[in-house]
């Protein structure tokens, strides 16, 4: 049982529920907040608050988008490419790619990468949308923007099955990801090359 007062507990337990926060670094956060300005606590809470119910996702591409849009900014822009679609697991990966200004297509986020040891399948993932898209849109590129991973190789082989009877230019950012790393976490130098290296795969 805790020794710490109920609401600083509750704190810690909040923090704890957050992915690589263990018990002493989610006690250090509580910690933290209670020692400064309660000002701050009442900022983090209210932003979190807003988290869901001022955060929606395009309806074309699944981007993270404020409440009360329909579609992505990246989307609707007419400067960009809707022929040429780097197709991402995450909405922040696309994050990572704007900043290396390199790319002028527009983006596919299919919410995870296939995991059978996850059990997340085809099924509950954007590949239905994707495909409507591919004739919307009269796309002529699709950019497999995945991470260096077992899951992205498996999503990789489902994309390119599915889209065998279409002629589709099929291609991956080449291998300056290395191997396990997280495309939100890589550097612009390296994705950059990434993109400028992407490979035909159909």
């Amino acid at each position: 049982m805790s020794k710490l007062p109920k609401a600083l507990d509750e704190v810690v337990e909040a923090f704890c529920l957050l992915p690589g926060v263990g018990t002493r670094t989610a006690e250090r956060y509580a910690n933290y907040l209670l020692k400064r300005d309660p000002k701050i606590a009442q900022s983090l809470a209210d932003s979190l608050d807003n988290l869901h119910s001022k955060i929606s996702f395009c309806k074309k591409t699944f981007a993270i988008i404020s409440s009360g849009q329909e579609y992505s900014e990246l989307y609707i822009d007419p400067r960009r490419d809707k022929t040429i679609v780097a197709v991402v697991s995450e909405p922040f990966d696309i994050y990572a790619i704007e900043k290396t200004n390199q790319f002028q297509g527009t983006y596919h986020v299919l919410g995870g990468l296939i995991s059978p040891l996850d059990n997340i399948s085809s099924e509950q993932l954007h590949f239905k949308e994707l495909q409507k898209r591919i004739d919307e849109d009269k796309i002529k590129e699709l950019i497999l923007a995945f991470n260096a991973s077992v899951e992205g190789e498996i999503t990789s082989i489902y994309i390119k099955n599915l889209l065998k009877d279409k002629d589709i230019k099929l291609t991956r950012l080449a291998q300056g990801l290395p191997t396990g790393i997280d495309i939100e976490y890589a550097d612009m130098i390296t994705l950059t090359k990434a993109l400028e290296g992407r490979y035909l795969i159909k």
